[in-house]
């Protein structure tokens, strides 16, 4: 959801907080000045978060609202997984931003981690490389490099899709054959702002997949990814007929024998790479979250 306003003469000197008090009937002061810290208020195209701006006539500003909580996501010691010197593997939960958006800085998980990172003195500047994404609903593994000697290295092994990407999904129907290869090309249609294959024109995408278990009309497949298209699973097991429970994007349920899906249900669940530097085989693997796992409602 988005806000637009245009500042006139009276509001010279006003600030912004009081101004957006004034003039966005539906948002209390304290909601502003906290969408104001997350970074969610633009003014002539650039974030502030400063609640104290002075604002100037014929300045236009932007309210970014992604409604979600206005409370910052801050990292918790069980969810880090493995961290040293060099690499960082999280366990991120459903519902975090990977990197910044329009309506929030504070509360991603780069920005965490940032502040994370600023507790271990071993970390005085911070240089943090974001070598693979998850989407915003998607929880589980998930690898940064954390120093520069780091960042070239695990770079590479995505690039050269040597890095293991291991996923569990969920799904009411089952994919047939029960085990087998999605493969086509990956492009994102203007009018929907969806990704589905085509014939032409999109990068290759290889999804790897095997049905694990079925129980009362649930079906959980492990996926492996040979590349890593945006919204690749979710797209590939839409247009088999599979869509992901909870994926409404892409044709999912939201609910499904008696129990209600918030989120794509789709899990990062093992990371397989080289460490950068050493050059040890490192081997990572969660359990399956709680809203994900196969039971009777």
């Amino acid at each position: 959801m988005i806000h637009r306003l245009q500042t006139e003469e009276c509001d010279r000197a006003c600030r912004l907080d009081h101004y957006l008090y004034l003039n966005v009937e539906e948002l209390s002061k304290g909601n502003i000045r906290k969408i104001i810290d997350l970074g969610g208020v633009h003014v002539d195209g650039r974030r502030t978060l400063k609640c104290g701006k002075k604002l100037l006539p014929n300045q236009a500003i932007e309210i970014h609202r992604d409604m979600r909580p206005l409370t910052p996501y801050r990292i918790q010691q069980q969810e880090v997984i493995f961290q040293d010197k060099y690499l960082i593997v999280l366990n991120k939960p459903a519902g975090i931003e990977t990197q910044p958006t329009p309506s929030r800085y504070k509360g991603t998980l780069y920005e965490a981690l940032q502040i994370w990172l600023k507790r271990d003195p071993r970390f005085r500047k911070l240089q943090i490389g974001m070598a693979q994404r998850l989407d915003r609903n998607t929880s589980g593994l998930i690898v940064f490099s954390i120093h520069p000697q780091s960042h070239k290295g695990l770079s590479e092994q995505i690039r050269n899709r040597t890095i293991g990407k291991h996923y569990l999904a969920l799904m009411a129907n089952s994919p047939s054959p029960p085990e087998g290869t999605f493969r086509s090309l990956l492009a994102r249609e203007r009018r929907s702002n969806r990704m589905k294959s085509v014939e032409k024109g999109g990068k290759d995408a290889v999804t790897h997949y095997k049905v694990m278990e079925t129980f009362q009309s649930h079906c959980l497949v492990a996926v492996k990814l040979e590349t890593g298209r945006t919204h690749q699973i979710r797209v590939h097991f839409s247009e088999a007929g599979c869509p992901l429970l909870g994926d409404s994007r892409y044709g999912g349920l939201v609910s499904h024998n008696g129990k209600k899906y918030t989120r794509q249900c789709l899990h990062s669940w093992k990371l397989e790479l080289q460490h950068p530097i050493s050059g040890h085989s490192l081997h990572f693997e969660t359990e399956i979250p709680e809203d994900m796992q196969l039971q009777s409602p």
